[in-house]
């Protein structure tokens, strides 16, 4: 990103099944190493690989990574005027089920599950038709952000800050929703000890200017 080095020597294993916390004071590289591993186009690896599920990923861009299980709960999500949280999650299925089956995704499949996941987080229909984190408080964009995780059941989810600007209420349904989802792998940004430890995390990795603090 604009030529400057942010991260180096990161050298680290995330194993299946893991709740593994990403550590360090702010400007340390913690949200630059998620953006990284999920693709932001904004960040060039010079060196290295990244390896996921035993393949070489370093070279796909964000679509792909997502397509093949990544998922980015990112701190900061943009409004965004004129697209709905519905058509966003339509296109996303899709997308998905398209690249893991090889079939379409009927309209009927979509809005059943849909309609499930949002009973389940206590999510009202009505925000589905609403544009996406325009009007919606800190802890409601959380929300949605728990939705689209359960709808796409990724196989790792870089969840970076999800108790931030979320209440205790919501912080607590995030934490039931991890425990709910024993196939995925975690990997948290948190400041938060009291929060990382609800969600029993199995491995920390400290960082402090743009390199593991080896302890």
């Amino acid at each position: 990103m604009d030529g400057k080095p942010l991260l180096k020597n990161i050298n680290m294993v995330v194993r299946d099944g893991e709740h593994h916390r990403i550590a360090g004071h702010n400007g340390s590289g913690k949200s630059t190493l998620a953006n990284t591993i999920s693709g932001n186009p904004m960040y060039t690896i010079d060196s290295g690989q990244i390896i996921f599920n035993g393949v070489d990923i370093t070279k796909e861009n964000a679509t792909t990574r997502a397509l093949m299980g990544i998922f980015l709960g990112a701190q900061n999500v943009p409004e965004i005027s004129g697209l709905t949280i519905l058509s966003f999650l339509k296109h996303s299925m899709i997308a998905h089920k398209h690249y893991d089956t090889g079939k379409d995704l009927s309209m009927g499949e979509f809005l059943e599950k849909t309609e499930s996941v949002c009973q389940q987080l206590n999510i009202p229909k009505q925000w589905l038709n609403r544009c996406i984190n325009v009007g919606f408080s800190g802890g409601e964009r959380k929300r949605i952000m728990l939705l689209r995780l359960v709808l796409t059941q990724p196989k790792l989810a870089i969840l970076d800050e999800p108790d931030s600007g979320a209440d205790k209420d919501v912080q607590q349904q995030i934490v039931d929703t991890v425990k709910s989802m024993p196939d995925t792998t975690f990997l948290f940004i948190s400041h938060q000890d009291s929060f990382t430890s609800k969600i029993e995390i199995n491995q920390t990795t400290t960082l402090d200017n743009g390199e593991i603090v080896i302890k």
